[in-house]
């Protein structure tokens, strides 16, 4: 009974890349949306914050942090250049969580390392089978 319910038509790798579809589109654009749209532009507080944590070049600085969240996170949605994309975020999410967030309880950083768990998914797995970088390898090979 419990093996028919768990048990479906698609086969596994279907199944997972259903699931990774899912975690792209739902943390994509939320990190988009939630966290990256207010960032591009950078605002005074985005580009004083960055001055604060003593990163070089903090006017570059924070575009790329806003970019990374914005356009990285519409990337990975779709599954256009993910590993790149996932690679941003990595940078993005060490940053918050270990220097933005470093003294701060881990309630403050729980966000960030969430972003950094799933973009090392990412980064080892890819778009996917349901992604723009599998068409376009389709297309390309």
């Amino acid at each position: 009974m419990l093996k028919s319910c768990l048990s479906s038509p698609l086969d596994h790798d279907t199944k997972g890349s259903l699931g990774l579809l899912v975690g792209r589109l739902m943390f994509g654009l939320i990190m988009a949306f939630a966290h990256g749209m207010g960032k591009v532009p950078p605002s005074q507080g985005l580009f004083d914050g960055v001055t604060a944590m003593g990163l070089p070049l903090p006017g570059f600085m924070a575009w790329a942090a806003g970019l990374a969240e914005f356009a990285g996170g519409l990337l990975i949605a779709v599954g256009l250049f993910t590993r790149p994309a996932a690679l941003l975020w990595i940078v993005t999410m060490l940053v918050a969580a270990f220097v933005a967030h470093g003294a701060d309880p881990f309630q403050k950083k729980e966000l960030a390392l969430l972003y950094l768990s799933f973009s090392v998914v990412l980064m080892g797995l890819g778009g996917g089978k349901f992604s723009l970088d599998n068409l376009l390898s389709k297309k390309i090979s």
